[in-house]
């Protein structure tokens, strides 16, 4: 059982569901009011090209849910983020830095909180995805850090789009971005 988090159990039967609550502060210049019902969708492939699954995006009236199914997965802890670019190929360090456009530091956990103080994450930042001892994962996220709207700054559409990447290591949620390792999947966000 993970240390910390005894509602995850990482067994060779069971595909870990992660169930995660993110919520942001967005500063897009205005109030959005999203569209709900707008949809969109990322194949994911590792680098030697093999497909592992999908992440499907479902704009509702108070912001984006993010199913993701995957396999082939090392084992454990990975972070999910979507990055800036909507480009995975010729290599996945074309999709770019985190999506982030509200310029802002990394991390759901910043000392400004113990302050009393807003503190906000990329939009891009997701919680981990947990992959079981057969390398299947199952994830379910909500975030209002992005959306399916064209448009506000913090769109998915804007003009290079943007993917969404599975990394080797976990990510820490501290506001220094930590080394998470290789890249290990990829896919572009498109609308469906």
């Amino acid at each position: 059982m993970a240390r910390g988090l005894p509602f995850l159990a990482l067994t060779p039967v069971i595909v870990v569901i992660v169930v995660g609550v993110v919520l942001f502060n967005i500063r897009s210049g205005g109030e959005h009011e999203p569209t709900p019902g707008l949809t969109a969708a990322a194949t994911m492939s590792t680098a030697d090209g093999d497909v592992i699954g999908t992440v499907r995006f479902l704009q509702t009236s108070g912001g984006v849910l993010v199913i993701a199914e995957m396999q082939g997965l090392p084992p454990g802890g990975h972070a999910f983020v979507i990055h800036e670019a909507g480009a995975c190929t010729p290599n996945f360090d074309a999709a770019g830095d985190h999506f982030n456009p509200t310029g802002v530091e990394h991390g759901f956990i910043h000392s400004a909180w113990q302050r009393g103080e807003a503190a906000e994450a990329h939009g891009g930042d997701l919680p981990n995805i947990y992959a079981a001892s057969d390398g299947a994962a199952r994830a379910d996220f909500f975030t209002v850090g992005v959306t399916l709207d064209e448009g506000p700054a913090h769109s998915v559409f804007d003009a290079d789009g943007s993917a969404i990447i599975v990394h080797e290591l976990p990510d820490t949620y501290g506001a220094s971005e930590p080394d998470t390792g290789a890249r290990l999947a990829c896919g572009v966000i498109t609308p469906t």
